[in-house]
Protein backbone atom coordinates (compact mmCIF):
# COMPACT_ATOMS: atom_id res chain seq x y z
CA UNK A 1 0.00 0.00 0.00
CA UNK A 2 2.05 3.62 -1.45
CA UNK A 3 2.08 6.49 1.52
CA UNK A 4 2.17 9.39 -0.45
CA UNK A 5 2.35 12.87 1.61
CA UNK A 6 0.32 11.62 4.56
CA UNK A 7 -2.11 9.61 2.37
CA UNK A 8 -1.92 6.03 2.26
CA UNK A 9 -3.39 4.42 -0.65
CA UNK A 10 -5.56 1.32 0.11
CA UNK A 11 -6.40 0.33 -3.19
CA UNK A 12 -9.12 1.08 -5.58
CA UNK A 13 -12.84 0.56 -5.93
CA UNK A 14 -14.52 0.34 -10.02
CA UNK A 15 -11.15 3.04 -10.54
CA UNK A 16 -12.22 4.98 -7.75
CA UNK A 17 -9.05 5.33 -5.02
CA UNK A 18 -9.74 4.63 -1.48
CA UNK A 19 -7.24 7.05 0.59
CA UNK A 20 -6.75 7.18 4.02
CA UNK A 21 -5.29 10.87 5.55
CA UNK A 22 -2.30 10.43 7.75
CA UNK A 23 -4.76 12.18 10.29
CA UNK A 24 -6.84 9.34 10.58
CA UNK A 25 -4.59 7.26 12.64
CA UNK A 26 -4.86 10.07 15.34
CA UNK A 27 -8.49 9.24 15.85
CA UNK A 28 -7.35 5.84 16.68
CA UNK A 29 -5.00 6.40 18.98
CA UNK A 30 -6.93 8.88 20.16
CA UNK A 31 -9.97 6.01 21.23
CA UNK A 32 -7.77 3.70 22.56
CA UNK A 33 -6.07 5.97 25.06
CA UNK A 34 -9.67 7.34 26.15
CA UNK A 35 -10.59 3.50 26.35
CA UNK A 36 -7.40 2.79 28.59
CA UNK A 37 -7.85 5.70 30.46
CA UNK A 38 -10.85 5.27 31.61
CA UNK A 39 -9.95 1.42 33.07
CA UNK A 40 -10.36 -0.47 29.97
CA UNK A 41 -8.43 -2.99 28.93
CA UNK A 42 -6.87 -4.52 25.98
CA UNK A 43 -9.72 -6.25 24.67
CA UNK A 44 -12.21 -3.12 25.12
CA UNK A 45 -9.70 -1.02 23.14
CA UNK A 46 -9.23 -3.74 20.74
CA UNK A 47 -13.13 -3.71 20.20
CA UNK A 48 -13.31 0.04 20.09
CA UNK A 49 -10.72 0.32 17.25
CA UNK A 50 -12.63 -2.81 14.95
CA UNK A 51 -15.85 -0.76 15.89
CA UNK A 52 -14.53 2.35 14.54
CA UNK A 53 -12.89 0.57 11.02
CA UNK A 54 -16.31 -1.03 10.54
CA UNK A 55 -17.72 2.65 10.85
CA UNK A 56 -15.55 3.81 8.53
CA UNK A 57 -15.88 0.81 6.07
CA UNK A 58 -19.91 2.12 6.19
CA UNK A 59 -18.59 5.83 5.20
CA UNK A 60 -16.56 4.20 2.11
CA UNK A 61 -19.82 2.63 0.99
CA UNK A 62 -21.37 5.72 1.93
CA UNK A 63 -18.89 7.51 -0.40
CA UNK A 64 -19.47 4.75 -2.84
CA UNK A 65 -23.19 5.20 -3.28
CA UNK A 66 -22.39 8.87 -4.17
CA UNK A 67 -20.21 8.03 -6.82
CA UNK A 68 -22.04 5.50 -8.03
CA UNK A 69 -24.49 7.79 -8.67
CA UNK A 70 -23.12 10.52 -9.85
CA UNK A 71 -21.79 8.01 -12.61
CA UNK A 72 -25.31 7.08 -13.91
CA UNK A 73 -24.92 11.24 -15.04
CA UNK A 74 -21.64 11.17 -16.58
CA UNK A 75 -19.77 12.25 -13.52
CA UNK A 76 -16.66 10.40 -12.23
CA UNK A 77 -14.91 10.48 -9.18
CA UNK A 78 -11.36 10.54 -8.63
CA UNK A 79 -11.07 9.40 -5.07
CA UNK A 80 -12.07 8.88 -1.91
CA UNK A 81 -10.64 10.35 1.22
CA UNK A 82 -10.90 8.92 4.75
CA UNK A 83 -10.68 11.84 7.22
CA UNK A 84 -11.45 11.67 11.29
CA UNK A 85 -14.15 13.45 11.04
CA UNK A 86 -15.97 11.28 8.23
CA UNK A 87 -14.87 10.70 4.21
CA UNK A 88 -14.67 12.92 1.25
CA UNK A 89 -15.74 11.88 -2.40
CA UNK A 90 -13.93 14.05 -4.91
CA UNK A 91 -16.92 14.08 -7.38
CA UNK A 92 -15.39 15.65 -10.73
CA UNK A 93 -18.21 18.20 -10.53
CA UNK A 94 -21.59 18.49 -8.43
CA UNK A 95 -24.47 17.73 -10.96
CA UNK A 96 -26.24 21.12 -11.94
CA UNK A 97 -30.12 19.94 -12.62
CA UNK A 98 -32.05 19.44 -9.11
CA UNK A 99 -33.32 16.45 -9.94
CA UNK A 100 -29.81 14.93 -10.27
CA UNK A 101 -27.87 16.95 -7.45
CA UNK A 102 -31.23 15.28 -5.37
CA UNK A 103 -30.05 11.47 -6.29
CA UNK A 104 -26.83 11.70 -5.71
CA UNK A 105 -27.02 13.72 -2.47
CA UNK A 106 -29.57 11.12 -0.81
CA UNK A 107 -27.75 7.84 -2.22
CA UNK A 108 -25.24 7.83 0.56
CA UNK A 109 -27.59 8.30 3.14
CA UNK A 110 -29.50 5.50 1.66
CA UNK A 111 -26.80 3.12 1.68
CA UNK A 112 -27.08 3.45 5.82
CA UNK A 113 -30.10 3.24 5.68
CA UNK A 114 -29.65 -0.17 3.77
CA UNK A 115 -26.98 -0.78 6.16
CA UNK A 116 -28.86 -0.43 9.41
CA UNK A 117 -32.11 -2.46 7.90
CA UNK A 118 -29.59 -5.24 7.29
CA UNK A 119 -28.29 -5.20 10.81
CA UNK A 120 -31.83 -5.21 12.10
CA UNK A 121 -32.79 -8.14 10.23
CA UNK A 122 -30.29 -10.08 12.45
CA UNK A 123 -30.49 -8.09 15.85
CA UNK A 124 -32.69 -8.24 18.35
CA UNK A 125 -33.34 -4.46 18.51
CA UNK A 126 -37.03 -4.52 19.81
CA UNK A 127 -35.27 -6.92 22.92
CA UNK A 128 -32.38 -3.84 23.22
CA UNK A 129 -34.47 -1.18 23.22
CA UNK A 130 -37.07 -3.01 25.95
CA UNK A 131 -34.39 -2.67 28.47
CA UNK A 132 -34.18 -0.90 31.19
CA UNK A 133 -31.04 1.75 31.29
CA UNK A 134 -29.13 0.04 33.97
CA UNK A 135 -29.38 -3.93 31.96
CA UNK A 136 -28.74 -1.93 28.40
CA UNK A 137 -25.33 -0.17 29.74
CA UNK A 138 -24.87 -3.61 30.77
CA UNK A 139 -24.73 -5.32 27.78
CA UNK A 140 -23.15 -2.27 25.63
CA UNK A 141 -20.09 -2.61 28.04
CA UNK A 142 -19.73 -6.27 27.37
CA UNK A 143 -17.40 -6.30 24.40
CA UNK A 144 -19.04 -9.04 21.85
CA UNK A 145 -20.35 -9.62 17.96
CA UNK A 146 -23.47 -9.07 19.30
CA UNK A 147 -23.00 -5.83 20.50
CA UNK A 148 -20.36 -4.83 18.21
CA UNK A 149 -23.68 -5.11 15.45
CA UNK A 150 -25.80 -3.05 17.66
CA UNK A 151 -22.99 -0.37 17.78
CA UNK A 152 -23.14 -0.17 13.95
CA UNK A 153 -26.48 -0.34 13.71
CA UNK A 154 -27.22 2.84 15.88
CA UNK A 155 -23.98 4.79 13.68
CA UNK A 156 -25.66 4.00 10.84
CA UNK A 157 -28.72 5.43 12.02
CA UNK A 158 -26.69 8.85 13.04
CA UNK A 159 -24.47 8.57 9.91
CA UNK A 160 -28.26 8.98 8.24
CA UNK A 161 -29.57 12.10 10.63
CA UNK A 162 -26.24 13.59 10.95
CA UNK A 163 -25.78 13.90 6.63
CA UNK A 164 -29.09 15.23 6.60
CA UNK A 165 -29.06 17.85 8.70
CA UNK A 166 -29.62 21.04 5.84
CA UNK A 167 -26.78 22.36 6.17
CA UNK A 168 -23.76 22.72 3.42
CA UNK A 169 -21.44 20.70 2.89
CA UNK A 170 -23.06 17.45 4.32
CA UNK A 171 -25.49 15.80 2.24
CA UNK A 172 -29.06 17.65 3.94
CA UNK A 173 -27.48 20.90 2.71
CA UNK A 174 -27.25 19.63 -1.02
CA UNK A 175 -30.94 17.64 -0.47
CA UNK A 176 -32.21 21.30 0.66
CA UNK A 177 -30.73 23.21 -2.33
CA UNK A 178 -32.12 20.39 -4.72
CA UNK A 179 -35.53 20.57 -3.98
CA UNK A 180 -35.50 25.13 -3.57
CA UNK A 181 -33.58 25.29 -7.19
CA UNK A 182 -36.98 23.05 -8.70
CA UNK A 183 -38.59 26.28 -7.76
CA UNK A 184 -35.94 29.27 -7.51
CA UNK A 185 -33.36 28.82 -9.46
CA UNK A 186 -29.91 27.26 -8.70
CA UNK A 187 -28.35 30.82 -7.47
CA UNK A 188 -30.92 31.60 -5.28
CA UNK A 189 -31.67 28.07 -3.44
CA UNK A 190 -28.29 28.07 -2.78
CA UNK A 191 -28.20 31.54 -0.88
CA UNK A 192 -30.94 30.26 0.96
CA UNK A 193 -29.56 26.85 2.13
CA UNK A 194 -25.92 28.85 2.67
CA UNK A 195 -27.87 31.05 5.32
CA UNK A 196 -29.98 28.25 6.96
CA UNK A 197 -26.66 26.28 6.78
CA UNK A 198 -24.68 29.32 8.45
CA UNK A 199 -27.34 29.44 10.79
CA UNK A 200 -27.66 26.03 12.14
CA UNK A 201 -23.82 26.72 12.76
CA UNK A 202 -24.33 29.22 14.64
CA UNK A 203 -26.46 26.94 17.10
CA UNK A 204 -23.90 24.65 16.90
CA UNK A 205 -21.05 26.97 18.05
CA UNK A 206 -23.55 28.06 20.52
CA UNK A 207 -23.84 24.15 22.21
CA UNK A 208 -20.67 23.21 21.81
CA UNK A 209 -19.37 25.96 23.71
CA UNK A 210 -21.67 24.97 26.80
CA UNK A 211 -21.87 20.95 26.38
CA UNK A 212 -19.44 19.42 23.93
CA UNK A 213 -16.44 21.12 22.24
CA UNK A 214 -16.41 18.72 19.45
CA UNK A 215 -19.57 20.56 18.29
CA UNK A 216 -17.52 23.76 17.74
CA UNK A 217 -14.76 21.65 15.22
CA UNK A 218 -18.70 20.40 13.55
CA UNK A 219 -19.99 24.32 13.50
CA UNK A 220 -16.72 25.74 11.95
CA UNK A 221 -17.28 22.91 9.28
CA UNK A 222 -20.05 23.64 8.15
CA UNK A 223 -20.00 27.69 8.41
CA UNK A 224 -16.80 27.57 6.04
CA UNK A 225 -19.22 24.56 3.63
CA UNK A 226 -21.96 26.67 3.39
CA UNK A 227 -19.99 30.32 2.88
CA UNK A 228 -17.99 28.51 0.38
CA UNK A 229 -20.75 26.91 -1.84
CA UNK A 230 -22.81 30.67 -2.25
CA UNK A 231 -19.58 32.04 -3.11
CA UNK A 232 -19.09 29.15 -5.86
CA UNK A 233 -21.83 29.45 -7.61
CA UNK A 234 -21.78 33.23 -7.36
CA UNK A 235 -18.78 32.74 -9.25
CA UNK A 236 -20.06 30.41 -11.81
CA UNK A 237 -23.31 32.38 -12.76
CA UNK A 238 -21.23 35.44 -12.96
CA UNK A 239 -19.05 33.30 -15.21
CA UNK A 240 -21.91 32.10 -17.59
CA UNK A 241 -21.02 32.71 -21.28
CA UNK A 242 -16.98 32.99 -20.68
CA UNK A 243 -14.73 30.61 -22.09
CA UNK A 244 -11.00 29.96 -20.81
CA UNK A 245 -9.20 32.29 -23.13
CA UNK A 246 -11.37 35.28 -21.86
CA UNK A 247 -9.73 34.94 -18.77
CA UNK A 248 -6.14 33.49 -19.59
CA UNK A 249 -2.89 34.89 -19.05
CA UNK A 250 -1.30 35.50 -22.94
CA UNK A 251 1.97 37.96 -21.34
CA UNK A 252 3.89 35.23 -19.67
CA UNK A 253 7.55 34.06 -19.82
CA UNK A 254 7.48 30.71 -20.76
CA UNK A 255 11.10 28.30 -20.74
CA UNK A 256 12.60 25.41 -22.80
CA UNK A 257 13.50 22.45 -21.04
CA UNK A 258 17.21 23.20 -21.82
CA UNK A 259 17.15 27.09 -20.10
CA UNK A 260 18.97 26.99 -16.59
CA UNK A 261 17.23 26.79 -13.29
CA UNK A 262 19.65 30.11 -12.80
CA UNK A 263 17.58 32.28 -15.30
CA UNK A 264 14.04 31.11 -14.21
CA UNK A 265 15.25 32.60 -10.77
CA UNK A 266 16.28 36.11 -12.47
CA UNK A 267 13.11 36.07 -14.16
CA UNK A 268 11.28 35.69 -10.20
CA UNK A 269 13.31 38.11 -8.62
CA UNK A 270 12.76 40.78 -11.15
CA UNK A 271 8.63 39.80 -12.03
CA UNK A 272 6.16 38.47 -10.60
CA UNK A 273 5.74 35.36 -11.96
CA UNK A 274 6.10 32.51 -10.01
CA UNK A 275 4.73 29.55 -12.11
CA UNK A 276 6.21 28.74 -15.53
CA UNK A 277 5.13 26.99 -18.22
CA UNK A 278 7.80 24.33 -19.84
CA UNK A 279 7.19 24.74 -23.93
CA UNK A 280 8.97 22.91 -27.08
CA UNK A 281 7.73 23.44 -30.80
CA UNK A 282 4.75 25.36 -29.38
CA UNK A 283 3.35 21.90 -27.44
CA UNK A 284 3.87 22.02 -23.68
CA UNK A 285 6.01 19.62 -21.88
CA UNK A 286 5.94 20.68 -18.97
CA UNK A 287 5.25 22.71 -15.89
CA UNK A 288 8.09 24.56 -13.34
CA UNK A 289 6.19 25.15 -9.89
CA UNK A 290 7.60 27.83 -7.73
CA UNK A 291 7.78 24.95 -4.90
CA UNK A 292 10.22 23.05 -7.33
CA UNK A 293 12.55 25.68 -8.14
CA UNK A 294 13.11 26.66 -4.62
CA UNK A 295 13.76 23.23 -3.81
CA UNK A 296 16.24 23.24 -6.61
CA UNK A 297 17.42 26.24 -6.06
CA UNK A 298 21.43 25.50 -4.29
CA UNK A 299 22.10 23.38 -6.87
CA UNK A 300 24.48 24.70 -9.86
CA UNK A 301 24.37 23.66 -13.55
CA UNK A 302 20.71 22.27 -12.98
CA UNK A 303 18.55 22.31 -16.47
CA UNK A 304 14.44 23.13 -16.54
CA UNK A 305 14.11 19.84 -17.81
CA UNK A 306 15.30 17.99 -15.04
CA UNK A 307 13.01 20.15 -12.30
CA UNK A 308 9.69 20.56 -14.47
CA UNK A 309 6.67 18.61 -13.64
CA UNK A 310 5.59 16.19 -16.91
CA UNK A 311 2.12 14.98 -15.35
CA UNK A 312 -0.25 17.84 -15.77
CA UNK A 313 -3.46 19.11 -16.92
CA UNK A 314 -4.11 21.19 -19.73
CA UNK A 315 -7.29 23.47 -20.70
CA UNK A 316 -9.35 23.99 -23.98
CA UNK A 317 -8.99 27.62 -25.02
CA UNK A 318 -12.36 27.14 -25.85
CA UNK A 319 -13.40 25.17 -22.88
CA UNK A 320 -16.26 26.93 -20.68
CA UNK A 321 -14.64 28.82 -17.47
CA UNK A 322 -18.37 28.44 -15.90
CA UNK A 323 -17.31 24.05 -16.08
CA UNK A 324 -14.26 24.67 -15.09
CA UNK A 325 -14.35 26.76 -12.24
CA UNK A 326 -14.73 23.83 -9.85
CA UNK A 327 -11.51 22.10 -11.23
CA UNK A 328 -9.55 25.24 -11.42
CA UNK A 329 -10.61 26.49 -7.58
CA UNK A 330 -9.72 22.86 -6.25
CA UNK A 331 -6.92 20.53 -8.27
CA UNK A 332 -3.60 20.67 -6.35
CA UNK A 333 -1.99 21.73 -9.80
CA UNK A 334 -3.24 25.16 -9.31
CA UNK A 335 -1.79 26.60 -12.25
CA UNK A 336 -3.04 25.57 -15.96
CA UNK A 337 -1.11 25.57 -19.59
CA UNK A 338 -3.85 26.83 -21.88
CA UNK A 339 -3.93 25.17 -25.23
CA UNK A 340 -5.38 25.46 -28.62
CA UNK A 341 -7.36 23.12 -30.79
CA UNK A 342 -4.00 21.48 -32.17
CA UNK A 343 -2.59 21.05 -28.56
CA UNK A 344 -0.76 24.43 -29.30
CA UNK A 345 0.70 26.47 -25.94
CA UNK A 346 -1.58 29.95 -26.28
CA UNK A 347 -1.48 30.58 -22.64
CA UNK A 348 -2.16 30.19 -18.70
CA UNK A 349 -4.67 30.32 -16.33
CA UNK A 350 -4.83 30.25 -12.23
CA UNK A 351 -7.30 30.98 -9.37
CA UNK A 352 -5.11 34.69 -8.75
CA UNK A 353 -5.92 35.56 -12.36
CA UNK A 354 -9.19 34.25 -12.53
CA UNK A 355 -10.22 35.99 -9.54
CA UNK A 356 -9.12 38.96 -11.08
CA UNK A 357 -11.15 38.09 -14.11
CA UNK A 358 -14.49 37.93 -11.78
CA UNK A 359 -13.94 41.03 -9.56
CA UNK A 360 -13.18 43.21 -12.56
CA UNK A 361 -14.58 42.20 -15.87
CA UNK A 362 -17.01 39.45 -15.09
CA UNK A 363 -18.23 41.51 -12.04
CA UNK A 364 -18.34 44.52 -13.64
CA UNK A 365 -20.54 43.28 -16.91
CA UNK A 366 -23.02 41.40 -14.76
CA UNK A 367 -23.87 45.22 -12.87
Amino acid sequence: MPVMKGILKLGKVAGISIEVHWTFSLLLIWVVFMELRQEGDLQSALFIVVLVLLLFLCVVLHELGHAFTAKLFHISTKKITLLPIGGVASLEKIPEKPQQELLVSVAGPLVNLLIAFVLYLFLPIQYYMGLDAENLVALLESPGLETLLFYLWIANIMLVVFNLVPAFPMDGGRVLRALLAMFLGRLKATEIASVIGRAIAVMFLILGLFYNPFLVLIALFIYVGAYSENQLVKQSVKLEGYHVKDAMLTKITTFSPEHSLEEVIETIIAGTEKDFIVIENRQVIGILFNRDIIKNSKKIGVKVGTVMKTAFKSLDATGDLKKLLPLIVSDKQRFFPVVSADKSFVGAIDMTNLSEFLLLKANLISK
